[in-house]
């Protein structure tokens, strides 16, 4: 073996020993990155939870983190952006309720509408801090406003084909799915003033008899 070929073989393994390391710092880059988001979109829940949204800053959030203040905007524009982060956590939620087995997409059936009433109001008790921030952060600022609206359209398009069953629904399907949301909604106005089951219960028969123009059948109460 020459001189050149044992530069060659030397020069060789330096290169793939500082690829391998370079491989390994981007891993562990990417790995803090989302520790550390992680670790922001969960402080920004409990703040949500405690203050409300519109009494929590960027500062406050960073600090409940324990993140500097830069971190921040690494991950997110603003408090905006940060909040459409929980919202589509809340969209991945809603997708797995609507990913069970058991899902009905017959709206005729008082136990499909049970079921996505049940599956609502377990994604709304799961995230209820960002539900309540979604509703104050589309008060002050109109083009939040309109990304909730466009979510909720989105939410309960998914819902049309259910009233497809139904042989006389008694408004146009864009106005029943309108009223449908307002129904799944109100969840959150009526805890903890009565048990979740008696609230879906209740939301279950108003968005039964609503829709069907009749009450449940009593051998499927």
């Amino acid at each position: 073996m020459n001189l050149h070929s044992l530069n060659l073989d030397s020069s060789w393994g330096l290169l793939a020993c500082a690829v391998k390391k370079g491989e390994e710092d981007h891993v562990k880059r990417a790995a803090q990155a989302a520790d550390t988001r992680a670790a922001l979109l969960a402080a920004a829940r409990h703040l949500f939870a405690t203050r409300g949204y519109l009494n929590t800053k960027i500062t406050d959030i960073t600090a409940e983190a324990g993140r500097s203040a830069g971190s921040f905007y690494t991950h997110f524009a603003g408090k905006e952006e940060l909040l459409e982060a929980l919202l589509a956590e809340v969209s991945e939620a809603g997708d797995r309720q609507a990913a069970r087995p058991e899902h009905k997409a017959d709206f005729t059936d008082p136990q499909a509408i049970r079921d996505h009433v049940a599956g609502y109001a377990r994604v709304y008790r799961e995230h209820a801090a960002t539900m309540l921030a979604l509703q104050q952060a589309a008060l002050v600022d109109e083009n939040f406003a309109r990304t909730l609206r466009h979510w909720r359209r989105t939410q309960f398009e998914d819902l049309r084909g259910h009233l497809s069953h139904i042989p006389d629904l008694p408004a146009s399907p864009d106005v029943a799915l309108t009223l449908l949301a307002s129904m799944f909604d109100s969840l959150g106005q009526l805890w903890p003033d009565i048990p979740e089951d008696e609230a879906v219960e209740v939301i279950t028969r108003f968005a039964y008899r609503a829709l069907n123009g009749r009450d449940i059948p009593a051998d499927d109460s």
